[in-house]
């Protein structure tokens, strides 16, 4: 039954394909909806695109699984005398041809369906079962790379087991953008890795490079792998010079600014007042015209109280970025550097404390709390940094709205605007919980949530020394009010 059986299977979704796409095209035997066929076929149309995930999620296990059983196969077919290497290629080659794809895509592909089959059985299991898609699977290889075997199974299990005590908040992997769950496994790993982000932090710093990559048109990438800390200030640096650039004369978008800017740093041309078509400048303005201390972008550095005294090497957050080293935190925050502010975590749970208010205006400790709460836009899959996004009620003020944390998102300007023109609403948030979204067709998107974890305690220093553990509402201890004195000075 084998050749036959597989070519009546695809018989059979050829057929299935076939019947999709005539009610696509309104041309099924039934309507997706008599009364009003125009919004039905529209509803339906996304019941198709649901469906496709799935199935698609489905295909990329088999074809994870197949090229796995064909590499076994073929490298029993051909015996002990042939070398590793070279048995190696010639599978690769024969899948890249099979599958259309070029040697180096052919070898990640064969990669990553390796450590699926072999080390990461949630995430074949998820993939079969169409909850996450074969970019998330790319992911989870990706960052299980490195860790050993009882690494990668706390990966997995914290974002794919539902019985796991500590799983991922939020929205469930598979809907998240593979993207967007690539930070938060990014995360996840930092601070898990049995290897201290100190260590390879320090290796990192020696690999410190700029690279040059040709592209077309007559164009070319400049970019430099940097310490996380500069990296960002400079990229936030640029985004607050870029800003205030712009103005009614001002033809060039933000990110032409940014590139003009960067272009004339490293050039050491000043900052060039305006371009013509091809990015030529016209003219430039001096250094001394925008001091270098004039601009400073704010960026957020939260920071594990432990962390920051040293008794700990547990990793910061940098807001933008994701886990930093502690040392690297401490550098930002006792240096004196004005662009970076520090947030505090509650030693109890991990995240930082509520700021309320009940007049309209949001004060400066209430950004930045939102900003930590959120991290991004809360649209699902955007990635706007929270520098450029904007405090908005859930529920109107001019409704009756108050301005809480529990009341307030903070979209991009896209997504705000959006929120603002359309049948798109946010739904409610919690002071630690970003809100959700609801499409008009009343599909329900959840938020993506930070995974906040109580912070590392010092041996020696039992967590019941703070009576409120595990009690956000109880009362401050002695400890709690001598860290906080401490470290507010």
């Amino acid at each position: 039954m084998g050749t036959a059986a597989v070519a009546k299977a695809y018989a059979d979704i050829r057929s299935a394909l076939a019947v999709l796409n005539a009610e696509v095209d309104g041309q099924g035997s039934l309507p997706f909806s008599a009364v009003d066929p125009l919004a039905g076929l529209a509803d339906g149309c996304l019941d198709v695109l649901a469906g496709a995930r799935e199935v698609e999620a489905g295909f990329a296990a088999l074809k994870a699984k197949a090229a796995v059983k064909y590499s076994e196969s073929a490298c029993a077919v051909a015996g002990p005398d042939v070398p590793v290497v070279a048995q190696e290629m010639a599978v690769a080659a024969e899948i890249g041809c099979v599958l259309v794809l070029g040697p180096r895509a052919a070898g990640s592909f064969l990669a990553t369906s390796h450590a699926l089959t072999a080390g990461l059985p949630l995430t074949l299991a998820a993939l079969r079962a169409g909850t996450v898609s074969w970019q998330h699977a790319v992911v989870m290889a990706d960052e299980a790379a490195g860790l050993d075997a009882a690494g990668a199974a706390a990966l997995e299990a914290h974002f794919l087991d539902p019985g796991v005590s500590d799983g991922a908040r939020g929205c469930p992997v598979g809907e998240l953008p593979a993207h967007r769950f690539r930070a938060k496994a990014r995360t996840w790993r930092e601070r898990h890795h049995a290897e201290s982000i100190e260590t390879r932090h320090a290796q990192g710093v020696v690999e410190r490079r700029v690279e040059f990559r040709p592209d077309r048109d007559g164009m070319a990438w400049l970019s430099a792998c940097l310490p996380a800390d500069k990296a960002v200030a400079g990229w936030n640096r640029l985004t607050a010079e870029a800003r205030s650039l712009q103005g009614p004369d001002e033809t060039r978008t933000m990110t032409q600014l940014r590139a003009d800017l960067f272009a004339s740093a490293v050039l050491g041309s000043g900052i060039p007042a305006s371009t013509d078509a091809s990015g030529t400048a016209a003219g430039s303005v001096e250094e001394t015209d925008v001091p270098p201390t004039s601009i400073r972008a704010q960026v957020l550095v939260t920071v594990p109280v432990f962390s920051l005294l040293g008794v700990t090497g547990e990793p910061a957050m940098l807001d933008g970025y994701g886990p930093i080293p502690a040392s690297m935190a401490r550098d930002l925050v006792a240096g004196g550097s004005e662009s970076f502010h520090r947030v505090l975590v509650d030693p109890r749970d991990g995240a930082p404390l509520e700021i309320g208010r009940t007049s309209y205006r949001l004060t400066k400790a209430m950004r930045a709390w939102l900003r930590m709460r959120d991290a991004k836009c809360p649209f699902p899959g955007c990635s706007n940094h929270s520098l450029d996004n904007e405090a908005d009620h859930l529920l109107a003020w001019a409704n009756g709205g108050t301005t809480g944390i529990r009341n307030l998102g903070q979209p991009c300007p896209k997504h705000h605007k959006l929120r603002h023109t359309t049948g798109w609403k946010p739904t409610p948030a919690t002071k630690n919980e970003p809100p959700g979204w609801t499409s008009p067709t009343g599909r329900h998107y959840a938020g993506e949530h930070q995974d906040w974890e109580p912070p590392h305690w010092p041996k020696g220093w039992p967590s019941g020394l703070l009576p409120g553990a595990g009690n956000r509402h109880g009362e401050q201890s002695l400890l709690e009010d001598a860290l906080v004195q401490y470290l507010a000075v």
